[in-house]
């Protein structure tokens, strides 16, 4: 069976630059599943709890939530919040300028999408990582 991956995203060209990545780099060799807002995810997420996702990709900015925290920020405190999800790595990829910071408050991992862009390979040593 493949190990199945979940990426969020609000601009579809950013899930099909992920998409198009992991398959250059891995093959077939994930189930790769896209959201385009944290509230889609949380459904997805939810629907998938009997058999979870290997790794969650999310973007930071994405539909509004009304307190000024940004959506991705929001999803992963709500998936960190689930059992089923308690070891599934998190990565945010954003273009959010304090990422880092970000990342590091809420125990996760990160890319900058624009250190993205100009290497590649982050994606796989990131994978590697996990």
């Amino acid at each position: 069976m493949k190990k199945k991956i979940l990426i969020v995203d609000d601009t579809k060209s950013w899930l099909v630059f992920h998409k198009k990545l992991i398959n250059d780099l891995y093959g077939d060799l994930f189930e790769i599943t896209t959201a385009e807002s944290a509230f889609d995810a949380l459904k997805i997420i939810k629907h998938n709890i009997d058999n979870p996702f290997c790794l969650i990709i999310t973007d930071l900015q994405m539909e509004f939530i009304n307190n000024d925290e940004h959506a991705g920020e929001y999803l992963i405190k709500h998936i960190k919040n689930l059992n089923a999800y308690s070891n599934c790595p998190l990565v945010i990829i954003s273009g959010v300028f304090n990422i880092e910071q970000i990342a590091s408050e809420n125990h996760v991992d990160c890319i900058s999408k624009q250190m993205l862009i100009n290497n590649n390979l982050l994606l796989k040593y990131m994978f590697e990582k996990l």
